[in-house]
């Protein structure tokens, strides 16, 4: 039996298919006002293998001047869309937090990207936690703890599932190892959307 770290939840098929599909239409609004782009590594400016947008009051972006939160688009320079009623009502009811979100991390994962581990540690309060939903393709998700080299535990994440990562467990590293193709029929074109939603500051 998998035991995940304190402070990490999953909520396994917490979406059901009509709640799924009516998600992905929510996301397909966003898009259309806030194009999927291809984000860079600092100082290299080596392409991420995801494709990315965001909504909300705020959004993560990475490219050669560092990882940061801005207001805007970094292609277009228009103001981010506002987080779907649907996501909010979800990060209410999951997270106990009166504070809404202020940003949704929207990236698109086709079949052969991954996610190294990382930290979710751009934001200046850490005391709300992070709220991650899965769509489309399964992926292979790895959970270690709050310092890099230590023990990490992977398991599948299916369309529908939730991941929270708060309290001990706010400040852990994680990824995403594999896609895995053809598993789900809700996205027409196959892949995988991972929904991030944040508090950034107090």
């Amino acid at each position: 039996m998998l035991v995940l770290p304190k402070g990490v939840r999953h909520i396994p098929g917490h979406l059901d298919r009509d709640e799924q599909t009516s998600l992905v239409e929510d996301i397909r609004a966003v898009v259309r006002q806030a194009p999927l782009y291809r984000p860079e590594m600092p100082r290299t400016g080596k392409p991420l293998s995801v494709r990315m947008t965001n909504c909300g009051t705020l959004g993560w972006v990475s490219d050669k001047a560092g990882y940061r939160y801005q207001d805007s688009h970094p292609v277009s320079g228009a103001p981010w869309p506002p987080v779907p009623n649907r996501l909010k009502a979800l990060w209410a009811d999951l997270t106990g937090e009166s504070r809404p979100p202020q940003a949704c991390l929207i990236n698109y994962y086709d079949v052969s990207a991954r996610m190294g581990l990382h930290q979710d540690r751009d934001e200046s309060d850490f005391s709300a936690p992070v709220l991650s939903v899965s769509l489309g393709d399964a992926c292979l998700f790895r959970i270690g703890g709050t310092e890099r080299g230590q023990p990490t535990r992977s398991f599948r994440l299916e369309s529908g599932d939730v991941v929270i990562l708060g309290g001990e467990s706010r400040l852990a590293f994680h990824g995403v190892d594999r896609i895995y193709p053809m598993t789900s029929t809700l996205l027409k074109d196959g892949g995988r959307i991972n929904l991030t939603l944040r508090r950034v500051d107090s």
